[in-house]
C-alpha cells in the first residue's frame, strides 16, 4: 500500500532528512586513508544520538538475515551495498559508498553517496562511473513530478547509464519511505516512462541508482549482508529521500 504523508508528517521527515544528511557529511570528513570503516560508523552514530534520533539500520533484519550490526552501510570498490563497518582500513584511492538512515519522531530519512578516498586522482573510468551515477540520481529526482508516473523515475535513471555503457544493478532499487524505512512502491532504476502508480503530492520516495563499470550481476558474501558485483567491477551508489510536492520534488536529505 502506498502511503501519502500529511504536511505535519512531512515536517518530521524534513528533520529526519536533515539529520541524515548532516551525519553523512560528518562521517565523510573522517574518510581519509588509514581510517577504519568502524570509525566512520561511530562518528555517524554519535551525531544522531546527540540530535535525539535513532538508527534506521542498526538491528534491521529479517528474511533469513541476521540483524544489521551498525548504523551505516559502508561499501568499498566492488561492494554495491550493505557493507558492514569493521576494523578494515580505508586505502588511498578507494571508492567508498556511505549509506545511512535515521529515525526522528517515528519517521525515516535515507541517503547514500559515493566518494573517492584521499588525494590520488581516480582513473578516468572510475570518475566516469561516479559522475554518471550521481547525475542519474538528479535525473531521477527531476522526473519525480506531480502528475507523472512512477516509471518516469527509472526511465530517467536508465537514460544516463545507457550512453555511458554502465551496468545497472537491477536486483535492488529505490522505495517508498515514511514510518517504515521500506514502504511501497519499489522503484526500478530502469524501464519505460509513463507506467505504474501516479506521482502525487505527499508521496515520499528514496531514489537510489546503483551502477557498475561492467556487469549487472551481484552476489552476497557469507556475512549475509554485503552485496558485491559478481565480476569484481567497481560500483557506485547515490540516494536521496525526496518528497513530491505541488511545486515539484523536494530533496529532504540534502547535505550542507
Amino acid at each position: 500500500m502506498i502511503i501519502r504523508k500529511s504536511p505535519e508528517e512531512l515536517q518530521k521527515m524534513r528533520r529526519a532528512g536533515r539529520i541524515t544528511g548532516d551525519a553523512i557529511s560528518k562521517a565523510l570528513e573522517a574518510a581519509i586513508p588509514g581510517a577504519s570503516t568502524f570509525n566512520l560508523d561511530q562518528i555517524a552514530e554519535e551525531y544522531i544520538l546527540d540530535q535525539g534520533a535513532t538508527s534506521s539500520f542498526k538491528g534491521y533484519g529479517g528474511h533469513g538475515q541476521p540483524p544489521f550490526p551498525a548504523v551505516s552501510c559502508i561499501s568499498l570498490n566492488d561492494e554495491v551495498v550493505h557493507g558492514i563497518p569493521s576494523d578494515r582500513k580505508i586505502e588511498e584511492g578507494d571508492l567508498l559508498s556511505f549509506d545511512f538512515g535515521c529515525i526522528w519522531e517515528g519517521f525515516h530519512g535515507d541517503s547514500a553517496v559515493t566518494v573517492f578516498v584521499g588525494g590520488e586522482a581516480p582513473s578516468e573510468e572510475a570518475a566516469r562511473l561516479v559522475t554518471a551515477t550521481e547525475r542519474s540520481l538528479y535525473a531521477g529526482i527531476a522526473a519525480a513530478q506531480p502528475g507523472g508516473r512512477l516509471s518516469d523515475i527509472g526511465s530517467a535513471i536508465e537514460s544516463v547509464a545507457d550512453p555511458e555503457r554502465l551496468g545497472i544493478i537491477r536486483e535492488y532499487g529505490g522505495h517508498g519511505i515514511g514510518r517504515s524505512m521500506h514502504e511501497d512502491p519499489f522503484i526500478s532504476n530502469f524501464g519505460k516512462p509513463g507506467r505504474g502508480p501516479d506521482l502525487r503530492p505527499g508521496l515520499v520516495l528514496a531514489i537510489e541508482p546503483m551502477f557498475t563499470l561492467a556487469g549487472e550481476e551481484t552476489r552476497t558474501l557469507d556475512d549475509a549482508w554485503t552485496v558485491v558485483t559478481a565480476d569484481g567491477s567497481l560500483s557506485a551508489h547515490f540516494e536521496h529521500t525526496v518528497a513530491i510536492t505541488e511545486d515539484g520534488p523536494e530533496i529532504l536529505t540534502a547535505r550542507g
